[in-house]
């Protein structure tokens, strides 16, 4: 999953722990979603996480997907993770609904942060479908503080719509709006006025991140932070040949039309962690010494792009002819 910021200044601090992960218990949520709590083989502790925060699942075929945590964060021996089925997927959702049982194990890396919850007195969390699964923890964590939070939770049918008996406990500071209830949503109608010291978090599909961006472009003043699931549509855009050279050698290599710059470091020995492979993840955050980026993630706010002191080499390329990375 993928996060883009608004107005917050974000500290990434992605952490490289990582081994071996065995499922513990598994249970259907809803129809085509399964929670799967998660420990060490052996009971050791696990890292520290906050709200926000995902892990890396590493199936024995090698596919990586994240995954964001839920549960009791308290827990140190503990990950809990909630799984949508998608059939037309990459597999990796498959694998877990199908194949992955009680005992069986899984590598993991993370746990790491690119939607951390800010401190505000007001809160609004939107989540659409799966997309709650970061904001459970948001709630519980503001709950903790006594902040004020409302949820607007989106979907099409009230059957597919996970955790909506916890969520039943919090009354009518839980807006639930379904298509086939209630019709369409204008989402606008429900989101903060300009002045408003609102943050607002949100986490879902697709049509929904992008027309809470319409809106956002169009006031510009609220709060705003989300995360999305899938690359950003800048990854699509034409590429060219370009140079990038490593600081730390002096290295230049050459980075084709045709290739990433992961795929061309890898090409001449040099390796670089990656995990989505679809600048969303944040795995392969890599300093910026000099040259103009060509930034293609979804992770990085507007101000971020603009001071290009770091990017995402599986995906982002160059715009400059010479890319200088902190490597």
């Amino acid at each position: 999953m993928s996060t883009t910021t608004t107005d917050f200044t974000i500290t990434r601090r992605n952490s490289a722990h990582g081994g071996t992960l065995e499922v513990r218990a598994r249970r259907e949520v809803v129809r085509d979603v399964i929670e799967l709590t998660l420990s060490r083989p052996e009971g050791e502790r696990l890292p520290d996480w906050a709200p926000g925060a995902h892990i890396d699942i590493v199936l024995p075929n090698g596919t990586t997907r994240q995954y964001s945590l839920l549960g009791d964060r308290w827990d140190p021996y503990a990950f809990t993770i909630a799984v949508q089925r998608d059939r037309a997927g990459r597999g990796g959702s498959e694998y877990l609904h199908t194949r992955l049982r009680v005992g069986d194990t899984v590598g993991f890396g993370g746990p790491r942060n690119n939607f951390r919850l800010h401190p505000a007195s007001d809160y609004l969390f939107i989540a659409g479908g799966i997309g709650i699964t970061p904001i459970l923890p948001m709630i519980h964590q503001a709950e903790l503080l006594g902040d004020t939070w409302k949820l607007l939770y989106l979907g099409g049918t009230r059957s597919r719509m996970a955790y909506l008996d916890e969520l039943a406990a919090y009354g009518d500071r839980v807006q639930v709006h379904l298509r086939d209830e209630h019709g369409p949503l204008a989402l606008a109608s429900r989101m903060p006025g300009r002045d408003a010291g609102t943050a607002v978090y949100a986490c879902g599909p697709e049509r929904l991140l992008d027309e809470m961006a319409r809106w956002h472009d169009a006031r510009g003043a609220a709060r705003v932070r989300w995360e999305r699931f899938t690359a950003s549509a800048e990854a699509s855009k034409v590429r060219a040949a370009f140079e990038v050279e490593l600081a730390g050698s002096g290295q230049v290599v050459t980075v084709s039309a045709e290739e990433t710059v992961v795929e061309a470091l890898h090409r001449v020995g040099i390796d670089v962690l990656t995990s989505c492979a679809q600048g969303i993840c944040g795995t392969c955050e890599t300093g910026v010494v000099s040259g103009i980026p060509d930034h293609r993630d979804a992770l990085l706010t507007a101000q971020e792009r603009a001071a290009s002191t770091c990017m995402f080499p599986c995906i982002s390329r160059a715009v400059s002819p010479r890319l200088i990375l902190d490597l």
